[in-house]
This record gives structure tokens, C-alpha cells and sequence, in this order.
């Protein structure tokens, strides 16, 4: 079996030097920053190498790599995104209310967690929870934004609320 183990490793190392380069040149051109094509390219690789599959079974290896970079490089804009919304907000706060390096991180990380939770909502709960948490808006404001009834945007509050409640039972 140390022979397997070995075979693999030499797999790995054949298909990372095969296509590292061209992924993270592929990275650096959408990113325009050499240092995040690097990360994201190693975070590609790591990505790989957890899932523990053949890489001799991949076919189309950089369409492979492609599609999971993809994924990595939307996640990094919108935590980009997300990052650079609280650092607005922040902006306009007094200086002295100015949270610590450590607190923003912490910040950052828990709108993130935010951000996926409400990704995985339908999209007008997420709109009716989002319309009545930031807006202030009623029900009866919401369901004539949607075009549905109060009771429906009662129902859209309830799966939004339970599904709060099950990611925190979650954690």
C-alpha cells in the first residue's frame, strides 16, 4: 500500500507542475494582483488534494481546475465586496468609535457568515427579511413590493426566522 501512496504523490506533483502556472497566470488576469493569484491558486490545489480524488481519472484537467478557481475567485470578490462595504460604514463613524484591527476581523468574518446564510434563503425571503430587518419596512409595505399578500410575507418572515434559528443552533 506504500506504493499507492507513493504513485499518488507522484500524481500530484505532476499535475501541479503541469498546470500551476497556467491557473495562476489564468488567476492574475482576472485578479490583476500576482500575490491573490497565488493564494488562490495554492487554495485550487488544496481544494483538490482535500477531495482525495484520482487525478489521473480527470479528463479535461484545466477545465477542472477552471471550474473550482471560479468558485474561489467569486468568493474572494464578494468578500472583497463585503469588506469594502464595512470599511464605507466605518468610514463615516467618529474616529474614536473605530473598532480595533482584531474587532473589524471579527466583523468582517461574522457579515460573511451573514451573507451566506441569507445566500441560502429563497430569493423573496431573502428580500422580505432584508425589506423588513434594514429597511424597517412593514408587512403589508413588503408584500405590495413583491406582489404578495401580508400573510405570505408573514410566512417568508417565519422560514427566514427558522432558518436563523437552525444556523445558530448550528454553531
Amino acid at each position: 500500500m506504500a506504493g499507492d501512496g507513493i504513485l499518488r504523490q507522484q500524481q500530484l506533483h505532476r499535475f501541479y507542475s503541469d498546470h500551476h502556472g497556467w491557473l495562476q497566470g489564468w488567476l492574475r488576469r482576472h485578479l490583476g494582483c500576482s500575490h491573490h493569484a497565488a493564494d488562490l491558486a495554492q487554495d485550487t490545489f488544496v481544494r483538490i488534494l482535500a477531495r482525495d480524488q484520482d487525478i489521473a481519472s480527470i479528463r479535461e484537467p484545466r477545465a477542472y481546475l477552471h471550474t473550482i478557481a471560479k468558485g474561489l475567485l467569486a468568493n474572494h470578490w464578494r468578500r472583497r465586496q463585503i469588506e469594502l462595504a464595512y470599511l464605507e460604514a466605518l468610514a463615516l463613524q467618529p474616529e474614536q468609535r473605530a473598532p480595533s484591527p482584531e474587532t473589524r476581523a471579527l466583523i468582517v468574518e461574522t457579515l460573511l457568515e451573514v451573507d451566506a446564510m441569507l445566500a441560502r434563503l429563497p430569493d423573496r425571503v431573502r428580500r422580505a427579511f432584508l425589506m423588513s430587518q434594514l429597511q424597517g419596512l412593514t408587512y403589508a409595505a413588503i408584500g405590495e413590493a413583491l406582489g404578495v399578500s401580508e400573510r405570505m410575507v408573514k410566512k417568508y418572515m417565519a422560514q427566514a426566522m427558522l432558518h436563523c434559528l437552525a444556523l445558530q443552533d448550528a454553531s
